[in-house]
């Protein structure tokens, strides 16, 4: 396998749950990929108008562990999205990672649980996880249907929607159309990509093209963005080869609970060696989910309800019965 050129990696992090999300997506990076060379960005919104709290990372402790996972804490200016949107922390962050390096971005709520320097990234053709449903559009009864709407949107900035389809998949069904999970994304200069993304979400969000009312934007313009993103960019569903990112190489868990419900054996076998050191420790059992679910086995009574191999289709199922045993937490 040829030798994958430098890359950094940024997942966006705030005061609250996510600080000790990124402490554990920092320590699992270490942990699972000793081989990236390349450079870890946690950002973190700067306090400013558009918030009513300060976001900042402000623990001495979190800030401390961070560092010495060899973290580098990127402050950047809420400007767009700020409280009222905080899922544009991701739009708004890419502005201040270096400008031409190619880069990855997670959720923080992600575990890496292999070598991300053996992932081919193609960072001339971006993507991003396919580990969605279909959440948007929702059509309504009196239209327009998904070729409508998504159509609305390619049109609105230029971009060809034929190319973006997925030809094998019928007509009116979402899988046809280009549609991504934001949990991670990649491209070839963070700046570049950022500046398209705020571009094209905030045109959407205060000029909603007819075609969309009715459609819900929060908590999906993102996803709705994303997708057009890449495509500007010639990227698409099939630039990166299925099984390692949302794979062997990550697993975006995004709560505890579904973490020990569904993931693999070896997912919890890093999350348990990674939190594992005490100067990690200490810091984690601050936070009482992780407290419980890790250090206090919760997480393994919550495991034990289901049958990794043959779980509910429904991820509300898992979630009910995880609620009825009084075991739930987020």
């Amino acid at each position: 396998m040829a030798e994958q050129p430098p890359f950094n990696i940024v997942i966006v992090a705030q005061n609250g749950r996510l600080q000790y999300e990124a402490i554990l997506f920092a320590a699992s990076l270490r942990h699972a990929s000793p081989g990236f060379t390349g450079r870890l960005f946690v950002a973190t919104p700067r306090p400013g108008p558009l918030w009513k709290k300060d976001p900042s990372l402000r623990s001495q402790q979190v800030l401390s562990v961070l560092e010495r996972l060899g973290a580098e804490i990127l402050p950047f200016d809420s400007q767009l999205f700020g409280e009222n949107y905080a899922y544009g922390n991701k739009i708004e962050a890419l502005q201040a990672l270096p400008e031409g390096e190619p880069f990855v971005f997670f959720d923080s709520d992600t575990l890496i649980t292999g070598e991300l320097s053996e992932v081919p990234f193609d960072f001339s053709r971006p993507s991003a996880s396919l580990r969605c449903e279909g959440t948007w559009p929702k059509p309504t009864l009196y239209g327009p249907g998904y070729t409508g709407i998504w159509r609305a949107l390619y049109d609105r900035f230029g971009l060809d929607f034929e190319s973006s389809l997925d030809l094998s998949q019928p007509e009116g069904y979402w899988r046809r159309y280009l549609y991504f999970n934001a949990g991670f994304f990649y491209g070839a200069c963070p700046r570049r990509f950022g500046a398209r993304f705020a571009e094209y979400a905030t045109s959407i969000r205060d000029d909603l093209p007819v075609e969309l009312v009715g459609q819900s934007l929060d908590p999906w313009l993102d996803q709705i963005v994303l997708p057009l993103v890449i495509h500007s960019f010639g990227g698409g569903r099939d630039a990166l080869p299925s099984g390692y990112l949302d794979g062997q190489t990550s697993c975006h868990y995004r709560l505890f609970p579904l973490l020990y419900a569904r993931e693999t054996d070896h997912v919890i076998k890093v999350l348990h060696e990674a939190s594992a050191p005490n100067w990690i420790k200490k810091v984690l059992k601050t936070y009482e989910p992780m407290k419980r679910m890790i250090y206090q086995g919760r997480g393994e009574k919550v495991r034990a309800l289901f049958d990794q191999a043959n779980l509910p289709r429904r991820e509300q199922a898992i979630r009910n019965r995880i609620k009825s045993e009084g075991l739930w937490m987020r």
